[in-house]
């Protein structure tokens, strides 16, 4: 969240809860099999309780991304709706650049619910955003967590968005991760993992460790080849890449009676078979093409 915050919007230009649900639904008649709420951070919401036990009676399989601050308080919720694995986003393991990157001294209350969670029986991943000088020395520190963890770690190259003053050397890319990795433990040392079905992430374990890790590179080597996701963000329009600053408007057709599966349809043939189109992330095509794609903290969804 930007220091000065985003602007505040009226509550009636977002979905509520009765329309995340009939959305959801449409979705499901169409054919998607799974559904992550994220954010911002999903369990802010004041009927999340409701919606979480609601999408889960849904014939998909359940899942969210999380900050996890609140994640003790919804353990009973989660296995209610047949959660069996949540994302929790944290950029640094050690508290003082966690809660400089956040501006939120909430580091130990997650790493202990990280830990609950693992307790419980859920699948965690955690995604580290990483940006070169803030948190890329802790890269060894996060494989690390997995020596006695069955966690997984998810290295996310920085992406750029409107307002997050991202250029091209604050990226660290796949290669340099691999580089310090193998520095470190040794080639021999470090497994690759077999690609899951439409991937996101290329996947490694350093051998003995409980846990894995994975990379991924949307910018440097992306994943747009077996790429099946689709994003409703939380204002109800449909967003078919997070590099894509075309939006349809799902939630105000919705309101005026008109059906949406055209809509939706309409908008995954038009799918670009790359990051939206863009071929070139030289920092002088990335000003104009990224000031007009809102920031991830008014996206939700």
């Amino acid at each position: 969240m930007p220091e000065e915050g985003v602007p505040l919007r009226d509550k009636k230009e977002f979905m509520s809860s009765e329309e995340v649900l009939l959305m959801a639904k449409t979705f499901v008649d169409l054919g998607v099999n799974k559904i992550r709420l994220t954010g911002g951070e999903p369990l802010i919401k004041k009927d999340a309780p409701n919606i979480i036990r609601q999408l889960g009676a849904l014939p998909v399989e359940l899942t969210l991304t999380t900050n996890a601050v609140n994640a003790d308080s919804f353990i009973s919720v989660f296995k209610e709706a047949g959660i069996k694995s949540l994302n929790v986003s944290i950029d640094s393991l050690k508290p003082e650049i966690f809660n400089q990157i956040s501006r939120r001294n909430f580091a130990d209350k997650i790493i202990s619910n990280i830990n609950l969670l693992l307790d419980e029986g859920f699948k965690i991943k955690l995604n580290v955003v990483l940006i070169k000088g803030i948190n890329d020395s802790e890269i060894i520190d996060f494989i690390k967590f997995t020596e006695h963890r069955n966690v997984e770690i998810r290295f996310i190259e920085f992406m750029p968005f409107d307002g997050n003053n991202w250029n091209w050397d604050k990226k660290v890319s796949f290669d340099e991760i691999i580089s310090i990795t193998n520095k470190h433990f040794g080639t021999s040392q470090i497994e690759s993992l077999p690609l899951e079905v439409n991937h996101t992430s290329k996947n490694f374990r350093i051998k003995g460790y409980q846990g894995s890790f994975g990379i991924i590179s949307t910018l440097t080597n992306p994943f747009c080849d077996s790429c099946n996701r689709i994003r409703l963000t939380a204002d109800g329009k449909i967003k078919n890449c997070l590099f894509s600053n075309d939006e349809i408007d799902l939630l105000s057709l919705h309101r005026k009676g008109f059906d949406v599966r055209p809509y939706i349809i309409d908008s995954i043939y038009n799918k670009k078979k790359a990051r939206a189109g863009i071929d070139s992330f030289s920092d002088e095509n990335a000003v104009d093409v990224f000031s007009k794609n809102r920031s991830m903290t008014t996206i939700g969804g």
